[in-house]
């Protein structure tokens, strides 16, 4: 199962929360991120509630927590916040075989990603 690290940050964005070792390819991951980066946070949940993949549904759980993190760790209104930040980082790869013909056989990489999500206000 995937490891979720939860931080308050101080910078320029109000909160912050982190998955790590999700089992999505960071690709897959990195095109439902760009749907939200710069998005306020109602229409990015919409719009992740509503994408049919596995990577929609887990950076979905992972910005309810970032919210939760905003409206634990700061004074900030949960509707003024916007998704400033969203990167993808490769996790850990899973190296097995597939056999092929002729006493062959050929590499599968099963890829996993770190996605973290930055909120703040405009």
């Amino acid at each position: 199962m995937a490891k979720e690290k939860s931080k308050y940050v101080a910078k320029n964005s109000v909160a912050k929360a982190t998955l790590g070792q999700v089992r999505v390819s960071p690709q897959k991951a990195r095109i439902i991120l760009e749907m939200i980066k710069g998005k306020q946070v109602e229409p990015a949940l919409q719009i992740l509630k509503f994408s049919p993949t596995k990577a929609a549904s887990v950076t979905h759980k992972l910005l309810q927590s970032a919210i939760a993190n905003a409206r634990e760790h700061s004074s900030v209104d949960v509707d003024d916040l916007w998704v400033t930040a969203g990167y993808v980082n490769m996790g850990r790869t899973m190296k097995r075989f597939r056999p092929r013909a002729q006493g062959r056989a050929t590499p599968i990489r099963k890829r996993a990603s770190h996605i973290t999500i930055e909120l703040g206000t405009r």
